[in-house]
């Protein structure tokens, strides 16, 4: 079955609203995602950052549909693209969404990659599944991609096989594979982790160069706030499952308002710090997803915890325009600060 491509209803191009995604494991249901919100306009590049078990991947792969159920369920919430709920659709119909409206790039190419299959063979499988291509047709297209995204000698590389590319290779060609069906949406989940800073960099450049050819709407995942500074110009910043702070990324750097985001911003090398200078340090440990606790899930770790904070997760509220934040004490932050 091949889904009609309609305009939405709404004015947005993406709509996640109240996204809850849990596994169930021996030790009891992991709260990954906790009932998260926010819109994706056309065009727009999007930072989704946090530390490590944040819920930034989960999120991304609930919205792609590709938890493993089990253990994974999404519990509630909806993904609405093109004016259907992502999260109500079959498994066929989604097939048809996947690569061919929303694309995804993921953070090792190695482990992505099918490594007894030659790259051009796994670019166009997706040109002849999605664009209905011949075989001639789809080895042309591979080839105009691969040259795309910065591969010398493409038409020569689509009979490599994955480990014949470099680190930096093998994710642009990656990129070239997620773009190869034009997806409107797509979602870069930490692509430049396993890379030297150099090629990221590289990657980085790349993927603004694409975006602004092809009018792409990105969501750029990553726990790196430098990237985010670069690249994007909205970002959702999450914790333990939760956007605890969200808003125009000039803002947020410039005042940010939950003790998190203050946290991961003083954790950055600031170029006018004499040398020696100690980077701030959050203390603690991020909470235990199985055991969340009842109140606001960084009160454990903050300097400014107060006794409701124990009690009641703060809702997401704003402090000026497009700018929110998730804390009972936000204008203790904004006058400490």
């Amino acid at each position: 079955m091949t889904i009609v491509q309609t305009r939405p209803v709404s004015d947005h191009l993406l709509e996640v609203r109240n996204l809850t995604t849990r596994f169930d494991t021996e030790e009891g249901i992991v709260k990954a995602v906790n009932g998260i919100s926010y819109t994706l306009d056309e065009g727009e590049t999007l930072g989704v950052v946090g530390e490590s078990g944040c819920g930034k991947s989960v999120h991304a792969l609930s919205i792609m549909r590709l938890i493993p159920m089990p253990p994974g369920r999404i519990e509630e919430g909806e993904v609405r693209m093109l004016g259907k709920n992502l999260l109500e659709l079959s498994e066929e119909e989604m097939r048809h969404i996947r690569g061919a409206q929303i694309a995804m790039i993921f953070q090792d190419p190695m482990t992505s990659l099918n490594p007894v299959l030659t790259i051009g063979f796994q670019i166009t499988e997706a040109l002849k599944l999605h664009q209905g291509m011949n075989d001639e047709e789809a080895r042309e297209r591979a080839a105009e991609l691969l040259a795309m995204v910065g591969i010398p000698e493409a038409r020569q590389r689509l009979d490599d096989y994955p480990h014949q590319f470099s680190g930096g290779m093998r994710q642009r060609a990656m990129i070239a594979m997620a773009l190869s069906c034009n997806p409107q949406i797509l979602i870069a989940d930490e692509p430049t982790t396993a890379l030297d800073v150099t090629i990221q960099a590289q990657i980085i450049e790349l993927v603004k160069r694409l975006q602004d050819q092809l009018g792409l709407a990105v969501i750029w995942i990553t726990h790196d706030l430098g990237v985010v500074a670069g690249l994007t110009k909205r970002v959702n910043v999450m914790y333990a499952g939760y956007i605890i702070e969200t808003g125009p990324v000039k803002l947020i750097y410039k005042n940010p308002r939950h003790p998190y985001t203050v946290g991961l911003l003083g954790s950055l090398p600031k170029p006018d710090e004499a040398p020696g200078t100690k980077l701030y340090s959050i203390k603690g440990e991020p909470p235990d997803l199985v055991a969340l606790p009842v109140g606001c899930p960084f009160a454990e770790r903050c300097t400014y915890v107060v006794e409701i904070c124990r009690h009641e997760m703060p809702p997401l509220e704003p402090i000026e325009p497009g700018h929110f934040v998730a804390c009972w004490e936000k204008e203790k932050v904004r006058k400490a600060k």
